[in-house]
């Protein structure tokens, strides 16, 4: 790119339109990539650009823009993490909101539309990686934290740590509460020097609490005293801070190596995602400024359409309407200061780059351009003071470069050509200027004062007028442009309605020679015949506008009646549709009703019978126990087993029918028996094994029946209050289950487990109890007055 394109995109000002572009990306990367975006020179790569341009912005009126906040450059720290270096918790959560980044942007693109983009093959191309973003995720909940559950090591550790840090405040708690030292505490509170906790000491007590000084206040009354007491704790606090530390690197180093192992992936993701977001960029400001895409030509030609300058508020940007390139290949605008001859060059010039570097255009429907390989522009007072240039000398120096650089790929630009000289002398240089660029096969559009322009863009093939129109009544221009009209100069008019006398108007006149009189004259007669036609024109397409809009109505009212005959036919068919519709779902909900009450009717038959079979285990357990009393007075024998007794055998208490299982073998030769839903514990040579011939035996006789008396006879005697202090935890596990069972069958809500304050190990044991039963719907500590601590409340189901 020659620096006179760079000069000219300057000039054109597309710094200012690509800050624009800047300001709608998100991440960094992609704001200063939009910054550095210069024009394309290639046909096809410009219509790529325009491809994806008109995918994001089809794809944000649909769904909205996809996130990309948490795109943050990660090259150098996956570089560092390679070389086997462990990064930081900042640098591996700007790793983990790229992954978040990445699979949300895979999460927002929809891969079975049925249309296909341009932009498709970048959301199929990210990777993500779920696993490592939320390990990191959990492991780092913020960049000053490693969490417990980064480690099971970690947590180990920092749980060691609180007991230290408790044992050495419930040291320094007794101390500061303790009268014996209230004399010698400067105040009764902990506080903490080099990491370690102190108590602060009056100097003259220092002998009286044996410890480590580890500071003095500033005046010396006070030192701050590391009791002996707290020295044990405290130093395996530090001892774990070590370790705490040490597996924090471990766990940030793993962390660091998985992310290098992926490091080619997150990095494509990076790319990717910048890329996108520069691409939704271009999206965001085509909705901003109302742009469209032109149709791309390749002749050469340009066609804008109520096109807009889109650096000007469009609240007042009066659009125009240019073409250049087609039927003519030169453009001479003419017309007076301040008319938007200018601003119309600057147009013409920044929509074509613009849409160069992909971008949307602020223009109608059906405009076009082509691309071109230079826009070359000589605009503005580039007179410098440094080099010694007039404005004309500055003006020639750009002038010469584009005759040496315009070819037949080049758009030339002129503003105000051959001005700052003899007028004679710069037209005459304007159109041999305008001739020689014409012959390198350029397309070029020029503004200028000069009449002689006029004549010549009205005499030559291939070179239109265009002029900047003017009210002369108001005094003020209307900034539209009219292709195919030469400027009027107005100055006559103008002095006039600004009260110059009409001597010397008249005076003036007599001073230009009759051919230019005649030529403002045809001027003048051409704009009055320009504005007649065109107020014909406004009123033909008033009328052609209200012909279509009658037909339209009339269409509308056809279309309305006919869809009325056709909602009086399907009325009636609707009507009875919806009585039987409304009868069959009647049917459906008495037939589903009958149902619920069949379930019902069997579940609570079931309870019952569940209910009864449970009381009468329990009867027939109470039997069993009131056997065992009797044989123990008796001391009745019990038979010898033919063998060993091992688990899964049959076995029976002396005196009770009801056999049970054993469920497991002791070393100590204790059985752990159960019978239904209850559980029990006895020795080998308390029950008798049930041999196998007997057991075979028992399988074929009929169940026992169940009394009916015995649900009621177990409610009446379940107890409300269980104590177990004193047991241990296994022995009071069965005690608990046998009397949450018979709570239950009882029909009791509320009961009570005593299991008394001492090391909150029975507490415990009873608490994992009650989570577990399926029987229990809460429970809770006592309050004051029902035990405190010492006794759980338990509600049941």
């Amino acid at each position: 790119m020659s620096e006179l394109f760079d000069k000219s995109i300057r000039t054109l000002e597309l710094p200012r339109v690509l800050a624009l572009l800047s300001d709608q990306a998100v991440s960094a990367e992609a704001r200063e990539r939009a910054l550095r975006v210069r024009p394309e020179t290639e046909t096809e790569e410009v219509l790529r650009l325009l491809d994806q341009t008109d995918a994001a912005r089809t794809m944000i009126g649909l769904h909205g823009s996809p996130s990309f906040s948490g795109v943050r450059p990660v090259a150098e720290a996956l570089e560092r993490a390679d070389r086997g270096g462990a990064l930081n918790n900042r640098e591996l959560l700007i790793i983990a909101d790229l992954l978040t980044a990445a699979r949300r942007a895979r999460e927002y693109f929809n891969a079975d539309a049925a249309e296909k983009t341009a932009i498709d093959h970048l959301f199929l191309s990210l990777h993500g990686n779920r696993f490592l973003e939320e390990k990191i995720k959990r492991c780092l909940p913020d960049e000053d934290t490693v969490a417990d559950a980064a480690s099971s090591e970690l947590a180990d550790i920092r749980r060691h740590m609180r007991a230290a840090q408790a044992k050495s405040r419930q040291i320094l708690q007794k101390i500061i509460s303790s009268p014996t030292y209230g004399k010698i505490l400067q105040e009764t509170i902990i506080t903490q020097r080099d990491g370690r906790f102190v108590v602060p000491v009056k100097a003259e007590h220092k002998g009286d609490l044996p410890g480590l000084v580890h500071d003095v206040s500033a005046t010396g009354a006070t030192l701050f005293v590391e009791p002996m007491g707290v020295v044990q704790a405290n130093n395996e606090y530090v001892e774990l801070e070590a370790k705490e530390q040490k597996e924090i690197e471990r766990i940030l180093a793993e962390l660091s190596a998985e992310a290098a192992a992926h490091r080619e992936d997150i990095q494509w993701d990076y790319d990717t995602l910048v890329h996108l977001d520069l691409i939704f960029a271009r999206g965001q400001l085509s909705y901003r400024m109302n742009g469209v895409r032109p149709e791309i030509r390749r002749d050469g030609a340009i066609h804008l359409r109520k096109a807009r300058h889109p650096l000007l508020d469009p609240k007042k940007a009066v659009p125009i309407d240019l073409e250049l390139g087609e039927s003519f290949d030169t453009l001479v605008i003419t017309g007076p200061n301040t008319g938007g001859k200018t601003v119309s060059l600057k147009t013409l010039g920044l929509l074509t780059l613009m849409v160069q570097c992909g971008l949307h255009i602020p223009a109608a429907d059906r405009s076009a351009v082509s691309v071109y390989e230079r826009v070359l522009a000589d605009i503005g007072d580039e007179q410098s003071i440094e080099q010694s240039l007039s404005t004309f000398s500055a003006h020639m120096v750009n002038i010469v470069a584009i005759l040496k650089e315009a070819d037949r790929r080049s758009l030339v630009l002129f503003d105000e050509l051959g001005a700052g000289t003899d007028p004679v002398e710069g037209a005459a240089l304007a159109i041999a200027v305008i001739q020689q660029v014409r012959q390198a096969g350029a397309r070029v559009a020029a503004t200028t004062h000069y009449a002689e322009l006029k004549t010549f863009a009205m005499t030559t093939a291939g070179v239109e007028n265009a002029s900047c129109e003017f009210d002369v009544e108001t005094l003020s221009p209307t900034y539209r442009l009219l292709i195919g009209i030469p400027g009027k100069s107005n100055a006559f008019a103008i002095s006039q309605r600004l009260g110059l006398p009409e001597t010397v108007i008249t005076a003036a006149k007599e001073q230009m020679n009759g051919e230019s009189v005649r030529f403002e004259d045809v001027l003048t007669q051409l704009e009055a015949k320009r504005q007649a036609l065109e107020k014909r024109e406004q009123e033909a397409e008033r009328l052609y506008r209200q012909r279509e809009e009658d037909a339209r109505k009339a269409r509308e009212f056809r279309e309305q009646m006919e869809r009325a005959k056709e909602n009086a036919r399907s009325r009636g068919e609707a009507e009875a549709k919806r009585i039987l519709r409304d009868a069959r779902t009647a049917a459906d909900q008495v037939f589903s009703e009958l149902s619920e009450m069949r379930k019902a009717q069997a579940k609570a038959e079931r309870s019952m019978n569940e209910n009864e079979a449970r009381a009468a285990l329990r009867r027939r357990l109470n039997e069993a126990e009131e056997a065992v009393s009797k044989r123990d007075a008796r001391q009745e024998p019990i038979p010898k087993p033919s063998r060993p007794i091992r688990k899964g055998d049959l076995v029976e208490l002396p005196g009770v029918k009801t056999p049970a299982e054993v469920v497991s073998v002791g070393s100590d030769g204790m059985l752990q028996l159960k019978a239904g839903i209850l559980k029990m514990k006895a020795r080998a040579d308390e029950v008798r094994l049930i041999e196998d011939d007997e057991r075979a035996a028992r399988k074929k006789q009929p169940p026992v029946p169940i009394r009916q008396s015995a649900g009621r006879a177990l409610r009446s005697s379940a107890a409300r209050e269980l104590d177990i202090r004193g047991l241990e935890t296994l022995e009071a596990e069965g005690v608990v289950e046998n009397f949450l069972s018979a709570a239950v069958m009882g029909k009791l809500e509320t009961v009570v487990i005593i299991h008394g304050k001492g090391t909150g190990a029975l507490r415990k044991a009873v608490h994992d109890i009650l989570r577990r039963n399926k029987a229990v719907k809460s429970f809770r500590l006592g309050v004051y007055g029902e035990g405190e601590s010492g006794v759980t409340v338990v509600t049941l189901k």
